[in-house]
């Protein structure tokens, strides 16, 4: 498969419609932006949705109703990508169910892993997987936090190359998985990585997110609120009223917008419950992202 390098990436970025960089000329778009999947040139939303502990509902009908209202949401507001796992409990299963309920599984990017030890015990819960899911083809399956990394990269390179899976990906949590994975992404073909990013966790921008774009791999975000920490931080506080600089009318777009002005960045996936936070996340991948001297800025109102 054709793979972009760095340049030919920031190229498409800037010219392709509906993609965009914080560093071209800031126009207000009321549409959903979209970065290119470097590994192939697709282009997905920049505003997915996670899942973990958000859809593990398991049977519970009243639960299940309000999650089929955000994916609508999503989906209505232009996002696609659903990303999950089976570590999540009961969350592939009603990704699944209220999916193909809604008619979106056509729609939706899914995304999630193989999480367990062996080659084997890998491909029978990916199967798995798949049927919760309720596809034929996985668009993204990851490596959860890089388990048994070497054995499943090679079956998902089996199964991207029968049309099992169309993207193959690595995982992590915390930057303490930064140099295992480093290390595989120079070692082994991979499409997308999908790692912990914040304003208060800034690792990722010395240590991967260079790495990603040199190699052209694509990058979710996960925890980009830092697991809610951000929230607790500015309680009572005023947003700063330069932040209408760069269309940001909430706290939650502020933190959004921040990690989206890094070009290496391809989609976040903040996890929710609910429609309306679920339609704050998307309005943070519409309109103007800021600039790195805005970017500066943030950081120093935050922390102030």
């Amino acid at each position: 498969m054709y793979r972009m390098n760095r340049r030919e990436f920031i190229k498409a970025s800037i010219t392709v419609p509906g993609l965009s960089l914080a560093s071209s000329p800031a126009q207000a778009e009321t549409r959903m932006r979209k970065r290119i999947i470097p590994g192939s040139g697709e282009s997905i939303p920049v505003i997915g949705l996670g899942t973990w502990q958000t859809f593990d509902v398991g049977a519970d009908s009243a639960a299940r109703r309000q999650l089929s209202e955000v994916l609508q949401t999503m989906t209505d507001g232009g996002g696609s990508v659903v990303d999950s796992s089976p570590m999540y409990g009961s969350s592939e299963a009603v990704v699944g169910d209220l999916a193909s309920q809604l008619g979106l599984v056509p729609e939706l990017f899914m995304a999630t892993k193989v999480w367990t030890s062996g080659k084997q015990s890998g491909i029978q819960q990916m199967e798995r997987s798949l049927a919760r899911m309720k596809t034929k083809t996985m668009d993204l399956m990851q490596v959860h936090n890089l388990l048994d990394a070497k054995i499943h990269l090679q079956t998902l390179a089996d199964w991207k190359n029968a049309g099992a899976i169309r993207y193959i990906g690595l995982t992590h949590y915390h930057s303490g998985g930064y140099q295992q994975m480093r290390q595989l992404i120079l070692n082994h073909q991979v499409d997308f990585i999908q790692i912990n990013y914040s304003m208060l966790s800034l690792d990722a921008e010395q240590q991967l997110l260079p790495l990603a774009m040199d190699r052209g791999i694509a990058v979710l975000i996960n925890r980009p609120y830092e697991a809610g920490r951000l929230f607790k931080l500015v309680k009572n506080r005023a947003l700063p009223p330069w932040a209408a600089e760069f269309e940001c009318l909430s706290w939650g777009q502020f933190f959004l917008k921040y990690l989206l002005a890094n070009p290496a960045v391809t989609c976040l996936i903040p996890g929710t419950s609910k429609v309306h936070h679920m339609q704050d996340n998307l309005a943070a991948g519409r309109g103007k992202l800021p600039t790195q001297k805005q970017r500066k800025a943030m950081l120093d109102y935050l922390l102030d």
